[in-house]
């Protein structure tokens, strides 16, 4: 059965409309508690200015049936992860759209191992949604209390991650004016980084201005300030900071691939426990796979979502995975998909490995990639996939050595078209014809 709200990150939609009104948000908050059993709920937002009115309803809901709410105010969704374990909590929530602009809001849900919840998880609170009211007295229900201080503890357990020889000095980070914005200058604060010359930028959040022109869903935000002031590295974060991109002193970009990359030979060098073996996802560079191959390790691709991700590293027992626009596990240090502690272990993993950025990117050397979003105006579970990828196996046969890939976003009303191959005039040619051949069946 198939799930209506919840997409691959929670459900999301316009705010204040849709599925994501308060009064949607209560019932959510309801039946997260029907299906979890909870008693001590931890909830965080990053800084719409939506985030407030969504959390009161979702609180609400909460506490309704029977549960106590702590609200960690603005934190980022690896916060909340951290949270719950830290206050040996039931479960938690986040209220954010992630990398979609301040129009957008979402509510994803966290168990009591500060992970996200399975498909099947999140199909039982459909299931509960929009029953009978709870039947609560007033002396039942649960109390909700201001935890805003838990963004501190959270920030100075990413900083204890951080080697002191491994800071470096001119380095930027791109708050992207979302969750981050609160806990960078915290861990900062805590780190060798605030005796150096360390700027934070994208910070001023008004409600209104996530994601706008910054993070990493503009790089060139971050790229043009560390060319123009002769940094040496930045580190860009999106909108709930679970994720992270990278650019070097010459203003180019380091992705997930080339972070697992680092990250990856860094853990096997370490010998940690399942650092054979690293989870990619499908939209991953197939050079990553040559790379680790040279390296002894083994590759397991996955689809698209750091919850995929996690469960396939639970069944192989990966220390590693992540995915190439920066969601990075590493189940040694997080749970979850967490940009800051992605940033300390790359830069752990840049001195021991004894490594030069500014070379990362040429010596990575990836297969030429392309990506088309074809805008969906029907819902995704209409789109004819069988048809499509009738079509698509037409022109697999001349990309021997490369791949045609072919999805429907879970976050956005999207079709996606991946195409990659050793030729760029090819992966530039098949392109134009696949969005053409495919936008009727969007």
């Amino acid at each position: 059965m198939e799930r209506k709200f919840f997409g691959t990150d929670g459900v999301r939609d316009l705010a204040n409309s849709g599925n994501m009104t308060p009064e949607f948000a209560l019932n959510l908050g309801r039946a997260f508690i029907k299906f979890n059993h909870g008693k001590k709920i931890i909830i965080g937002s990053d800084t719409r200015l939506t985030g407030k009115m969504l959390e009161g309803a979702l609180s609400s809901g909460i506490s309704s049936e029977g549960a106590d709410v702590y609200s960690a105010g603005i934190i980022p969704t690896p916060g909340v992860s951290f949270a719950i374990k830290y206050l040996h909590a039931d479960g938690g929530a986040v209220i954010s759209a992630s990398h979609n602009p301040a129009e957008y809001n979402g509510i994803k849900f966290l168990g009591s191992d500060g992970c996200k919840l399975s498909d099947e998880e999140e199909l039982e609170i459909e299931n509960l949604l929009f029953h009978d009211e709870s039947n609560n007295t007033s002396g039942n229900v649960g109390n909700i209390y201001d935890r805003h201080e838990l963004v501190h503890a959270y920030a100075r357990h990413i900083a204890s991650f951080l080697n002191d020889d491994a800071v470096i000095d001119n380095t930027v980070f791109d708050c992207a004016n979302g969750a981050s914005a609160k806990s960078v200058p915290i861990l900062v604060e805590n780190t060798k980084f605030s005796r150096l010359n360390t700027k934070i930028i994208s910070r001023d959040f008004n409600g209104l201005n996530i994601n706008k022109n910054c993070g990493v869903m503009n790089m060139k935000n971050l790229t043009d300030y560390v060319v123009e002031n002769k940094m040496s590295v930045g580190f860009a974060f999106d909108g709930d900071a679970d994720r992270v991109l990278i650019c070097d002193k010459h203003g180019r970009i380091i992705d997930g691939d080339i972070i697992l990359w680092v990250i990856g030979r860094w853990l096997s060098k370490r010998k940690t426990k399942g650092s054979d073996k690293v989870v990619i996802t499908v939209m991953s560079n197939m050079a990553l796979e040559t790379h680790f191959e040279n390296e002894g390790i083994k590759t397991l691709r996955c689809p698209v979502g750091d919850r995929y991700v996690l469960e396939t590293m639970r069944e192989s027992g990966a220390a590693l995975g992540g995915e190439q626009s920066g969601h990075i596990i590493a189940t040694e240090f997080t749970g979850t998909g967490d940009g800051l502690c992605t940033a300390m272990l790359f830069l752990n993993a840049i001195h021991d490995l004894n490594e030069d950025i500014s070379t990362l990117t040429d010596r990575f050397g990836r297969y030429p990639q392309r990506l088309t979003n074809l805008t969906l105006k029907k819902s995704r579970e209409l789109v004819n996939m069988q048809a499509i990828n009738e079509i698509v196996e037409e022109y697999n046969v001349k990309v021997s050595k490369g791949r045609i890939f072919i999805r429907t976003s879970g976050t956005e009303p999207l079709l996606r078209i991946l195409v990659e191959a050793p030729e760029k005039s090819l992966v530039e040619e098949l392109s134009e014809i696949l969005a053409s051949k495919l936008e009727k069946f969007c």
